[in-house]
């Protein structure tokens, strides 16, 4: 899959929102961030009560999604594998966490979204509820 044009803060602002709602509906403080085709930020909320350390995992998990072009799980889970799977974390331009997803628009990567703040496969919900408002269009 290739690149497109990264994604418009008006595309961001309604995965964000779906995002959100979806963190909010189950009571969960977490952070969002959407970067953009090149991996750069384009926006970033932390829920109240949000942890600080869910800033820079969000954001990892969002750019390992763009930089690879798919989900942040795909790494998460060869890491549980063991065996070569285990070579990833000597990678420092990625981060094995489910919570990642790529954003599309006519069949190329706009951008990504990263959750954290809760379990991963809560962080991974949220983030597919942000995605699916952009990858379902």
């Amino acid at each position: 899959m290739k690149y497109g044009s990264p994604i418009t803060l008006d595309e961001a602002a309604r995965a964000m929102a779906a995002a959100e709602d979806e963190a909010r509906g189950h009571g969960w403080p977490m952070v969002i961030a959407i970067v953009g085709s090149g991996g750069h930020l384009v926006m970033l909320h932390a829920l109240d009560d949000a942890q600080h350390g869910s800033v820079m995992v969000a954001q990892g998990k969002a750019e390992t999604a763009v930089n690879f072009r798919r989900p942040s799980k795909l790494f998460e889970d060869a890491v549980r594998e063991g065996g070569l799977g285990l070579r990833l974390l000597g990678m420092s331009n990625l981060l094995p966490l489910d919570g990642g997803l790529p954003l599309y628009r006519d069949g190329r990567v706009i951008g990504a979204i990263g959750v954290s703040g809760m379990q991963s496969v809560q962080d991974a919900q949220v983030a597919a509820a942000g995605a699916s408002v952009i990858n379902g269009a």
